[in-house]
Order: C-alpha cells, then sequence, then structure tokens
C-alpha cells in the first residue's frame, strides 16, 4: 500500500497532465469542469485509501476514522428466532379425480379449469374407441362360452337320469326277468320229475318203453341244467353286470359334472371380463362426485434436472392408470407446502406457530407435520437436501386458490430481554466467535458466547454490554483477522481422527519407526520414503532405481547395508540360462527393454550383472520394480 505522500505525488502528476492537456487543446469549457470534477473525485478516493491504509497498518484508530465504518448499538429486547420460506398453497382435503380406465386412455375433452360444477355433472370423456372394439370380441367369446356351458349342463343332466334309469329301471327290469327264467324253469323241473315218476311206473308195469322212460330223464335233466343257468344269471346280474354299468354310468355323470363345472368357469371367466370392459367404458365418461370447484392435477415432481412437469392435464394428452386428472379441493381446510434446507429442519417440531403471508395478506398457521425422508433432489442440486414441511392455516381461508405462492415464518423461539447484535457483526476465528467494540476511538476484538439467530440477529449470551457499538463489518477494521487465518494453524491429528492402530506385520508407522521386514523380492528404497523416518541413505535394491548425480540434490546421510536383492534367474521356467520377457511376471515386463540392453529379447546373467553394477554404482540407472511394503533397515 503506497503512502500518503506517495498518494499526493501521484494525484499532483494527474493535475498536472490534466493542466497540460487544457492548455493545448483549448477543450470547452463544459469538459475542462468535468475533468477538474473527475481529478477531485479521484484525490478524494486515493486520499481516502490512504487514511484507510495508513490506519490499518498502524493498528490505531481515531475517532474520525472509527466513525467512517458503520456500527450498530448494542440493545437488550426481545428476539423472535423463525425460520422463513417460500411455499405452495394446497388444500389439505382434496377429492383426487383419477383415470380408472386398464392401461390408460387419451383424454377427448376435459372441463375448465377452475370452474364451478355440481354433483353428477361430467368432467372428464376419455377415448373408448380401443375399449368398444374389445367388448365386440368379448361378446363374442361370452356367447360360444355360454353355449358351451348350456351344453355341459344338458349332458350333465342326461348322465345323471341315466343312472337313476339303470338303477329303477334296466336293472330291475333285468332282474324280474332272470327271477321269471328261476321261476319258470323250477316249474319245469317239477313237471319234469312228475312225469319222469309217472313213465317209471308205467315202464315197470310195461306200458312205456325204454326209449320213452330215457326221454323223460332227459327232460328232468335238461330242466334242472334251464334252473342252474336261471340262477347263474341272477348272480352275474346282481354281482357284475349291476357294478360295471352302474360304475360306467356314474363316470359318464362326474365327466359330464366336471366338464359343466369346468364350462361354467369359463363361462364366468368371459362374463367377467365383458362386465369389466363394460364397466371401463362407462369410466371413460367421469363425473363430479360431489358439488365444487374442479383443478387441474398438473403437479411438478423433481426429476434429475430439477422440477419437472408431470403429463399436463389437457385435451388430447395420455394419461395412466390411476393418475390424477383433476381435483375438488375443499377451499375452507387449506395448508401450505414448504421444503425446510436440512441445516434448519431439525429446529422445527410439530405444532410450533407460524405466520403465512399470501397476497399481501396474513394468516396464522400450525406446523401439522415435517418429512423423515428428504424431497428428491435434481441433478444440479443433489447436494442440497430439503425436507416437506406442511403448515396449516387456521381458521377460514376465503378468496384462496390451490397452487399459490406462500411465504411462511415459523416461529422457534421467542426470546425476551436478551442481547443482540446484527450477524454481520460477528465473525469466527479459529473456533472462536469474536465481534468488534468501537471503544474510546479505538476498535477492539472481543470474544462473544453465541446464542440463538434468526439469520438477521444473533443472541449475544456473554462479551457485549448495553450501549456499546459494533463494527458492522469486522474484518474490514481488523485485517489481521484474515491474515491469521492464513497461517497454518496446528492439527491434532490423534484428536481429530482418533488413535492409530498398531502397525501389523509389514507396515510402517507414521512416527517413522521401522516394522518387520517384509517377505517376498521386495526392493529396497533409497530410505526416504513417507514410511521410512530415516535419513537418505544408499540402502539401494539391485532392482531399485539408482540415484543419479545431480547438482541441485543434497548430500546423502550414511547409508545403511546393502539390501538383499532379487534372483532374476529364478524366472528361467526353461533352465536355458536366458529370461524371455513372456518369463518374467506381467507387473516387471515394462521394465524389460532397460535390462535388455542388446535387444535381443533375452535377459542373459552378463546383462543382470551389468543392471546389478549400475544400481550399486548409484549412477543414473533405469526404474526398478514395483516397490513392495516398507521394511525395516538392515543392521549395520
Amino acid at each position: 500500500m503506497q503512502t500518503p505522500e506517495a498518494q499526493k505525488s501521484l494525484v499532483s502528476e494527474m493535475l498536472s497532465d490534466l493542466e497540460a492537456e487544457e492548455s493545448l487543446e483549448a477543450p470547452p469549457r463544459g469538459r475542462s469542469a468535468w475533468k477538474w470534477g473527475l481529478a477531485l473525485l479521484v484525490l478524494a478516493i486515493v486520499g481516502g485509501l490512504g487514511s484507510l491504509g495508513y490506519a490499518t497498518l498502524t493498528g490505531s484508530w481515531d475517532k474520525r476514522a472509527a466513525n467512517r465504518f458503520l456500527t450498530h448499538p448494542v440493545t437488550r429486547g426481545e428476539l423472535l428466532i423463525t425460520v422463513t420460506e417460500d411455499g405452495n398453497l394446497e388444500s389439505a382435503q382434496n377429492v383426487d379425480i383419477k383415470c380408472e380406465v386398464a392401461g390408460g386412455s387419451t383424454i377427448l375433452w376435459i372441463i375448465e379449469d377452475g370452474k364451478e360444477v355440481a354433483e353428477g355433472a361430467e368432467l372428464v370423456r376419455l377415448d373408448s374407441a380401443q375399449l368398444e372394439d374389445q367388448i365386440n370380441q368379448q361378446r363374442i367369446a361370452y356367447e360360444k362360452a355360454r353355449a358351451t356351458h348350456i351344453q355341459a349342463e344338458k349332458d350333465y343332466e342326461v348322465a345323471k337320469i341315466a343312472v337313476q334309469e339303470y338303477l329303477e329301471g334296466t336293472f330291475r327290469q333285468s332282474l324280474e326277468k332272470v327271477n321269471a327264467d328261476i321261476t319258470i324253469a323250477q316249474a319245469n323241473l317239477t313237471s319234469a320229475e312228475n312225469s319222469l315218476q309217472h313213465t317209471e311206473r308205467m315202464f315197470r308195469k310195461g306200458y312205456v318203453t325204454p326209449l320213452q322212460l330215457d326221454t323223460q330223464k332227459f327232460a328232468v335233466e335238461r330242466a334242472k341244467l334251464d334252473l342252474a343257468a336261471a340262477i347263474t344269471a341272477k348272480e352275474v346280474l346282481e354281482k357284475f353286470t349291476k357294478v360295471k354299468t352302474l360304475q360306467d354310468l356314474e363316470s359318464k355323470r362326474d365327466t359330464a359334472e366336471a366338464k359343466k363345472n369346468s364350462e361354467k368357469a369359463a363361462f364366468d371367466l368371459e362374463e367377467g371380463r365383458l362386465k369389466r370392459l363394460e364397466t371401463q367404458l362407462k369410466k371413460c365418461v367421469i363425473r363430479a362426485p360431489k358439488s365444487g370447484m374442479v383443478v387441474y392435477a398438473n403437479d411438478q415432481s423433481r426429476g434429475r434436472f430439477g422440477p419437472q412437469q408431470t403429463t399436463e392435464i389437457k385435451e388430447g394428452a395420455v394419461v395412466r392408470e390411476q393418475q390424477a386428472i383433476l381435483r375438488l379441493p375443499d377451499l375452507s381446510n387449506m395448508q401450505v407446502k414448504v421444503s425446510v434446507h436440512e441445516s434448519k429442519v431439525d429446529r422445527i417440531q410439530r405444532g410450533m406457530r407460524a405466520r403465512i403471508r399470501i397476497q399481501g395478506r396474513d394468516f396464522q398457521g400450525t406446523v401439522l407435520s415435517v418429512a423423515n425422508q428428504p424431497e428428491p433432489a435434481s441433478f444440479f442440486s443433489a447436494a442440497v437436501k430439503e425436507y416437506a414441511t406442511i403448515v396449516k392455516i387456521d381458521g377460514e381461508s376465503k378468496d384462496l386458490r390451490p397452487g399459490m405462492t406462500a411465504e411462511v415464518e415459523i416461529l422457534i423461539a421467542a426470546l425476551k430481554d436478551v442481547i443482540a447484535v446484527p450477524v454481520a457483526a460477528v465473525f469466527e476465528h479459529r473456533g472462536q466467535a469474536f465481534t468488534c467494540v468501537v471503544r474510546d476511538g479505538q476498535v477492539e476484538k472481543r470474544p462473544v458466547e453465541l446464542g440463538m439467530t434468526n439469520d438477521k440477529f444473533i443472541e449475544i449470551k456473554r462479551g457485549l454490554e448495553v450501549g456499546e457499538e459494533v463494527v458492522l463489518n469486522p474484518r474490514a477494521v481488523l485485517p489481521e483477522m484474515t491474515e491469521g487465518a492464513k497461517e497454518p494453524e496446528k492439527i491434532d491429528v490423534d484428536q481429530r481422527f482418533g488413535k492409530a492402530p498398531p502397525p501389523g506385520r509389514g507396515a510402517g508407522r507414521p512416527d517413522g519407526g521401522s516394522g518387520p521386514r517384509a517377505s517376498g523380492p521386495a526392493p529396497q528404497g533409497d530410505g526416504r520414503g513417507p514410511e521410512s523416518g530415516r535419513q537418505p541413505g544408499q540402502d539401494n535394491g539391485p532392482t531399485a532405481g539408482g540415484q543419479g548425480d545431480r547438482a541441485d540434490r543434497k548430500p546423502r546421510g550414511p547409508g545403511g547395508a546393502k539390501g538383499r536383492g532379487l534372483d532374476w534367474m529364478q524366472f528361467d521356467k526353461n533352465q536355458d540360462g536366458k529370461i524371455a520377457r513372456d518369463e518374467v511376471p506381467e507387473e516387471m515386463q515394462r521394465f524389460f527393454s532397460f535390462v535388455d540392453t542388446n535387444g535381443d529379447g533375452f535377459l542373459d546373467k552378463g546383462e543382470i550383472a551389468a543392471m546389478r553394477a549400475r544400481f550399486q554404482q548409484g549412477g543414473k540407472g533405469g526404474p526398478g520394480a514395483p516397490a513392495g511394503p516398507p521394511g525395516a533397515p538392515s543392521t549395520p
């Protein structure tokens, strides 16, 4: 910053240049006056800045310098702690008019938005052409199923009658016939036996021939056979024919019954489909369930790129099933939905009082609910979390319409008799709150204890007295605050991140201690790693990149003992005395060309020995293999 003498010299040079230009060009009077005014303005600004810089550098202030800054008196009084957010007005009780057509439909006609309707009035007419085609096709399927069902019922009745017919008709008829045959056979047998007895008496008297006697005996035997056949026929009828025929008829009856039930189910299914389609057709015309004002359900949802409009409700718009098309709000019961930032939502509780301002009118309300989950964030505000809060408007809310913008001020606390200063008068420095107090013409930095705030004023619990003056721009008054903030702050790592766990095997320690040596072919570094804690030395493994001599490199400290090297010949899988590229591990193949000095695609013992020699000499070498876990320094 320039001294006041340098600033005065600069202004003098500017005035001289203006005088010379005016004398040479002889400009009009107005232009000369304009330039002199500009010079005076520059003089005033530079003089003020010089005084400000000088006073800042010296750290002392007189009353005149202190009065140039805005101050605010420290007072005691009432402080209202509030949270103010904007929201949208909505009805607390809405009757949603939804699309109930399966699969959605297209709006052919819709009533005007905001119109008063009576109960039963037509509100929306949806496209029904596709439904009408489906109904016509379904009626054909319904009639076919009905005809099949009727035939199945008749077949079942016939099968059921057939069983009854057999038991009460056919079987009884067959049984009576068999019984008759038995009776006749018995009568024939009795008659034949009587005739045989008479013939035998006559034969003994010599009236009949032996042939006649034999004929009569045959008649008796025949009658016996006929009787036995009749009895057997009856047994077959009762034991087998009846059972077989009855089971066959009952099976046909049961099959007919199952088919009847199946066709009945198919018929009911087709009938249900037809009824549903007819119901869907009726739902293409939506009527008002009650009287009231109609409001289009044009809601906004938070999408990836911010608030996005859902399907706009209008004629020709395609609406999905169960999508709200219209609403009938209860205008006597209104509420406001606001989105509260996550930094303030924990201060809001259910039942808190609120002041609601809508189009210049003030209403009183109560916090009804606070959401537990944040609102969906957009792509551009993914880091911003806001919670939906519902504030109910108390009393009558005439002339209010859903969708109006409302300013909601929620009362968190009403503090009585407290000291409060503007938020701009408080600043934080290294975790401590301060204010700048004007005292005896000088600015004093004073620590304070803060209380609650409403984003405009903040409560001061300790540190200020009534009647004192605080500076509203303290950082401009005390630039050492900002300069001090640039100084590196000492950080207690253990306090911030916790105690470090004990080191495991092969792991180094942040304090520079050595851990156990890692197993495996881990190349040794030069002792200057972030976990080593040693001075730069010469503890280089044969695969580590050598340290070239550079003029700007600091002298090395004493080195440790030579580390255990990597045996490259262990990769010689075919034991031919040479190592091919594909025999080397993949992570080491990128260094193959540095070792293969003759470019024949193989590494022999001479090339490996030369590489080790280069590294041990500390000259400029190629990169080594990837480093393993830090190991302990070798024992000298």
